[in-house]
């Protein structure tokens, strides 16, 4: 499929699309006028990078990841290895995530502390 169909498919932006083939985290062939040519997989593989790119990982971990997610990459004897070095990112990123919602947590209850009382006290006032 052209770059076009596949940024409505997925609904990312040629720009991200052309990004993510920079950063070599899709591939892509070339057609005889250089036009780009996606397989149908990348569809699914877009979305997983998009889902990262949500949970706030950078192009080279997301590379990272997809580099041990997929068995069919070069490099496998290294592989294992290496692998082994991300679990300590994913676990590092774990413990960031966890300490994010915790701190949203706390400012969501005491919003809704503030809130009901904001409402209380107009409620008495009127």
């Amino acid at each position: 499929m052209k770059i076009s169909q596949l940024a409505q498919i997925t609904g990312v932006s040629i720009r991200s699309i052309r990004h993510y083939e920079k950063k070599g985290l899709i591939k892509v062939s070339r057609l005889a006028n250089n036009y780009r040519e996606f397989d149908d997989s990348v569809v699914d593989l877009i979305h997983t990078i998009q889902l990262y790119i949500g949970l706030g990982l950078t192009t080279d971990q997301i590379k990272d990841i997809l580099y041990c997610k997929y068995p069919d990459n070069p490099g496998m004897d290294k592989k294992s290895e290496y692998c082994e070095e991300l679990l300590q990112l994913y676990q590092t990123k774990r413990k960031e995530i966890i300490k994010q919602r915790k701190v949203l947590a706390d400012a969501q209850f005491l919003l809704e502390k503030q809130i009901d009382f904001m409402n209380e006290n107009r409620d008495h006032g009127s």
